[in-house]
């Protein structure tokens, strides 16, 4: 398998990770993946690649290319390990690269049935209120989407956006990167970022609404 081009952030990416080092265990960990030890390997992989897993899945929707991606990640990441300097968790680098392995493979598919977001936006008046009534969710609706009742419907309706909608909102809400990790892995602005993620979770709504009133 050959390594992504793009795949290993930096040193310089990597310190942009959710803040943290390194811990001693990873300290010795690294210096046995470094020095070659195939146990350390079996260790680094039992660790992370259940989330890593579901980084790829949640991406790439696919089960056979998320298994593929995550493959890459790891090797990207084994043949990298003497340029990764530990100034943010290990965990955080590996999940830099897989989102970068499953953003290259994305670039090359090709494109999905997706709806136009557009059409699911607020619309305003001329005065800047909504052209029609917004419904607001209650709290228990709410907490039943925080509990995982509506996950498979949620997770339905992410699939649905377009990618430049969907990569920030996933990134953002779901792997929990910051706005400007986001506009990276992207190549987009911060405010870019920060914009798409919002028409995103808009639209998401706008996706939801009819079902949570059915449960209502």
């Amino acid at each position: 398998m050959t390594q992504p081009t793009d795949a290993v952030p930096s040193a310089s990416q990597a310190a942009k990770a959710p803040a943290g080092a390194s811990t001693a265990g990873e300290e010795e960990l690294l210096t046995q993946l470094r020095g070659g030890c195939p146990a350390a390997f079996e260790r680094l992989v039992r660790a992370h690649g259940v989330a890593l897993m579901a980084t790829t899945r949640r991406i790439l929707r696919d089960e056979h290319e998320a298994n593929d991606a995550l493959q890459e990640t790891f090797v990207s990441a084994y043949r990298a390990m003497d340029r990764f300097d530990g100034r943010c968790p290990l965990g955080a680098w590996l999940q830099q690269i897989a989102v970068n392995a499953c953003l290259m493979r994305l670039r090359s598919r090709r494109r999905r049935a997706e709806v136009e977001v557009e059409e699911l936006l607020p619309q305003f008046t001329t005065y800047g209120q909504f052209a029609e009534h917004q419904e607001r969710w209650t709290e228990a609706a709410d907490a039943r989407l925080e509990r995982g009742e509506m996950a498979e419907l949620v997770r339905a309706a992410i699939d649905r956006l377009p990618d430049k909608f969907r990569l920030p909102l996933v990134l953002r809400d779901l792997e929990g990167l910051d706005y400007s990790l986001v506009a990276e892995r992207l190549g987009a602005t911060h405010n870019a970022a920060k914009i798409r993620v919002h028409r995103a979770r808009q639209a998401l709504r706008a996706l939801l609404e009819p079902h949570m009133k059915e449960h209502l």
